[in-house]
Parts: C-alpha cells; sequence; structure tokens
C-alpha cells in the first residue's frame, strides 16, 4: 500500500469544498493515520454527521489507503 500525502488530502477537501481550509497532520508518519481539521462555509446548517460525510465523500479515492481519520469541522463564513 503507498503512503498518502497530507497535501494530496488538503488538496482534495479544498477542491470538493471550494472556500474550505483544511488542515492535515500525519499522526504516525507512516502515511495512513491522519488528524483534519477543516472550516468551510459548505457545512453552516449541516450537523457533525452531515458534515464529516462531506469530508468522507471528498476523499473518497484516498480512503481504500487510509487506516485511520480523525475530522473536525466547524462551519466558516464565506460565499458557497
Amino acid at each position: 500500500m503507498t503512503m498518502v500525502d497530507p497535501e494530496d488530502i488538503r488538496r482534495s477537501i479544498e477542491a470538493a469544498l471550494p472556500g474550505a481550509r483544511a488542515t492535515v497532520v500525519d499522526t504516525t508518519g507512516g502515511g495512513d493515520h491522519f488528524d483534519v481539521a477543516v472550516a468551510a462555509p459548505h457545512f453552516a446548517g449541516k450537523n457533525l454527521v452531515e458534515q464529516h460525510q462531506m469530508v468522507y465523500a471528498a476523499l473518497r479515492s484516498l480512503m481504500p489507503r487510509i487506516h485511520a481519520l480523525a475530522i473536525r469541522t466547524e462551519a466558516s463564513e464565506g460565499a458557497r
């Protein structure tokens, strides 16, 4: 299994959710455990489960190579 680059995760989230700001940390250095924080205007009015589903959808192609993913989300201001 090839390692996932944290930058690929960030780019995938920000491409799927225009206006989002994502911070990604490889928590073990092995390229398969990540901590992700995402602030996005798309999260406004969505509950936590819906917000996390949006992040997982953005990472659909990368998920087979990610073993663990901790997600923190928050709605940010801005145009969608």
